[in-house]
This record gives C-alpha cells, sequence and structure tokens, in this order.
C-alpha cells in the first residue's frame, strides 16, 4: 500500500461518518433448505455508491485498519443481530476476523466488549486460506482455551494440501470457494474431481460450507459429494439485518 496513514484515516473517517455497514448473507442446509446461520459481510457507502469488498479489503489486511474494522463488525453484530440469537438454538453467524487479530486475543476482547461471549457457541470466525496465520495466531486456533466460537477456514480450494491444512488447524469448518465450486459443476467437470471432493470430506470430519452456489445442479452435485451446507445466490443475495431474520425465520 503506497500511503497506509491515509488509508488508516479514510477508515476512521468511514467509522466516524457511518459509511461501514453490514449485510448478511444466509448459509442452508442442502438437505432441506433451512437457514442455519448467515455471514456477516463488510459494505462502504461513500455518497451514492458502495464501494465492492475486493477493492477495499485486501487493503485493511495486515494494517491497524483491521483491528478497527473487526471490532466495529463484532460490535454491530451485538447490536444487530445478538438479541435475536440468543433466541435461537441453530443459529450462527460467521464473522471473518483477521489472523493477526485472532492471534492476540483481539477477538477475545471485542467479543467481550460486545457482550457476546455468553452466546459465543453461535458465532463463528472465518479466516482465508492464504491468511493462515503465523505460530502464535496457529496457537491461539488449536487452543483448548480459546473462545467457544467455531473456526472455519475460508475460501479453501479442493486439494489435498488445502484440507491438509484445515487440518492441522483443528478448524471445525472448511468452506470451499465460489471457484473450486464452478470448476466441480461445469459439464467438463470429471467424475474422478466429484469423488475426491467426497472422499476429502470424509477424511477431513469437519464440516463443509459450499460458497457461491447459483444453480439447482450445483446444489444437486455437491449435495451428492456430501456437501450439508452452502451459501449463494441460488439462495438469496446478501440481506440487511432485519431482512435476514425474516428469511432465517421463514426457512426454519
Amino acid at each position: 500500500m503506497s500511503d497506509p496513514i491515509g488509508f488508516m484515516e479514510k477508515v476512521l473517517a468511514a467509522l466516524q461518518n457511518a459509511e461501514l455497514f453490514l449485510e448478511y448473507l444466509p448459509i442452508v442446509r442442502l438437505e432441506d433448505k433451512r437457514c442455519v446461520g448467515g455471514e456477516a459481510l463488510v459494505r462502504w457507502r461513500q455518497g451514492s455508491t458502495v464501494i465492492q469488498p475486493m477493492d477495499f479489503i485486501p487493503l485493511v489486511e495486515n494494517t491497524p485498519a483491521s483491528g478497527l474494522i473487526t471490532y466495529w463488525v463484532v460490535d454491530t453484530v451485538a447490536r444487530e443481530l445478538g438479541g435475536w440469537l440468543r433466541t435461537q438454538d441453530h443459529m450462527q453467524i460467521s464473522i471473518n476476523v483477521p489472523p493477526e487479530v485472532f492471534g492476540r486475543g483481539g477477538l477475545l476482547y471485542a467479543a467481550e466488549r460486545a457482550n457476546l461471549l455468553e452466546i459465543a457457541d453461535k458465532l463463528v470466525v472465518e479466516i482465508t486460506e492464504r491468511g493462515v496465520p503465523d505460530k502464535m495466531g496457529v496457537d491461539a486456533i488449536n487452543s483448548r482455551s480459546r473462545p467457544r466460537v467455531l473456526v472455519a477456514l475460508d475460501d479453501v480450494g479442493v486439494s489435498h494440501t488445502s484440507f491438509l491444512v484445515a487440518s492441522q488447524l483443528k478448524v471445525d469448518i472448511i468452506k470451499v470457494d465460489k471457484s473450486a465450486v464452478d470448476r466441480l459443476t461445469r459439464q467438463e467437470a470429471s467424475l474422478a474431481q466429484m469423488s475426491e471432493l467426497s472422499s476429502l470430506i470424509e477424511s477431513a470430519h469437519v464440516s463443509v460450507i459450499a460458497e457461491g452456489v447459483e444453480t439447482a445442479a450445483q446444489a444437486e452435485i455437491l449435495r451428492k459429494c456430501g456437501v450439508r451446507l452452502a451459501q449463494g445466490w441460488l439462495f438469496s443475495h446478501p440481506l440487511s439485518a432485519s431482512d435476514f431474520i425474516a428469511y432465517a425465520e421463514a426457512h426454519c
């Protein structure tokens, strides 16, 4: 980044001016389309324009701004969904957390400040495969004393290497990225690829969520491979907090 101080000032201004907001992408069970949770997604509105996440999230990673935004996300989830989550037995919300924040106690601090520790089991921390943390982060993920949150490895490709990383990190969930879903479900996808995914899922002993599912054909192939959960436009676009609650309650 050419001007990290300038970008940090922009993030601070965005927080102060309420330019950031959250949307929630439902996660459904492929077997019966029941909504079992959602992923909190950060949006940045400047005037009438909404900046796409890929245009600012990479700039946030490994900067002080990552912590600020993470704390804001946790606070916002607590404010928008905290009371509702306390009434739901089988609902979980995923939050993207930079490895450096998770590994240095930032998540624990943020959750405690937002009064979410009592429902920590309803939170899922998502860490990207490209952002596999340093030793301190790995120790935090594998620690028996970590908060009761589940940990998901995000943006995972369909390969033995990716699933091996997940098993070494002792994550609870693997999220197969959209590009892998697209490759798997194209016409040229071979039975061998589908068989490989099935065997990887069986051997990993973790939950698997498919991202970016857009067609019923994709959903059916994934279900046959053993994938139980999915998210994508086939089921819903990202929703405001109130619309997400309505969706979840209509698909419970």
